[in-house]
């Protein structure tokens, strides 16, 4: 960095300081466009006198982030040139595209890649040429996710899954769900209406007591039947909604060991914020999509 015998501007002249990473072709143009500019040591800045010095450094700022993207895509293209990725993930144009299957991981390792971005027209993630060296280093990782998550791909799994005890695990737990019902311990029974928070199936408002009684063999489903010294009966369920979720009261500590153990308690602030989450997503989803169909609804 080059440096001016002249001392640095006292603090009663109007200016404004400016930094930016030390770059010899920059310091002249900084230069050229600020004569009047000075360097001080002490707080290791320029210092650009004038009223109009804080617009004018940012216009300048802004116009040397343009010449050093062109430059940095300018140097990506030649990369990409020498070295090129092939992939039918990957199409080439302006910019780079990437069309994937959905993918948690892809979402992930793009998310990661500087200066990314989704574009909802496009329906693809766009990466600009300056960041080709690390799209790269992430490919890998990113076209082995977006393989396992082609149909096909997730159809031979679940084909080949279907006579694992996983898998058969899997389907009971989701037919257990699907009968909304869940065991309380019939001296100790949630309020019929206020959200409460559940171990299997998170924040949840119950609707009916049956009265009926849980069969000991589905303490598989429902641990907190395990040590259970009584016989639980079923209560009815179904999932809060979003503004039942705003209303209700957070506890102001964590369920003890008895709370778990019955199998219900009051949420606290961040189990209801999870569950405001999943229900503002579900929103977005159907307002999106629209009505789900009666199979759905019932998950």
């Amino acid at each position: 960095m080059e440096k001016s015998d002249a001392p640095a501007a006292p603090q009663t002249v109007p200016g404004a300081e400016a930094r930016f990473p030390y770059d010899r072709a920059a310091v002249e143009r900084f230069r050229q466009a600020f004569p009047r500019a000075r360097w001080s040591d002490e707080r290791t800045s320029w210092f650009v006198p004038g009223k109009t010095a804080a617009r004018r450094i940012q216009r300048w700022l802004a116009q040397e982030a343009d010449l050093r993207a062109a430059h940095d895509d300018s140097k990506g293209r030649d990369a990409f040139a020498f070295d090129p990725l092939s992939s039918r993930y990957l199409e080439v144009a302006d910019d780079l595209r990437i069309r994937t299957p959905y993918s948690r991981t892809v979402l992930e390792e793009l998310r990661a890649v500087p200066w990314a971005s989704w574009d909802d027209e496009l329906r693809a993630w766009r990466v600009p040429f300056r960041s080709y060296e690390e799209l790269r280093r992430h490919w890998p990782s990113i076209e082995r996710a977006a393989r396992r998550a082609e149909p096909e791909e997730r159809k031979r799994r679940r084909e080949a899954s279907k006579d694992s005890e996983e898998y058969k695990a899997a389907r009971l737990r989701y037919a257990e769900r699907r009968r909304r019902r869940y065991p309380l311990p019939p001296d100790d029974l949630p309020q019929l209406g206020p959200a409460v928070a559940t171990e299997q199936y998170g924040v949840v408002v119950f609707t009916e007591i049956s009265g009926e009684l849980v069969a000991s063999e589905l303490a598989a489903f429902y641990p907190h039947l395990i040590e259970a010294n009584v016989d639980y009966i079923w209560g009815r369920w179904r999932p809060a909604t979003l503004t039942e979720l705003i209303r209700t009261w957070p506890a102001r500590r964590a369920a003890e060991l008895t709370e778990r153990q019955r199998g219900w308690w009051q949420p606290t602030l961040p189990e209801l914020r999870i569950a405001r989450q999943k229900a503002r997503s579900m929103a977005r989803r159907r307002a999106r999509l629209g009505p789900l169909p009666a199979s759905v609804r019932l998950l």
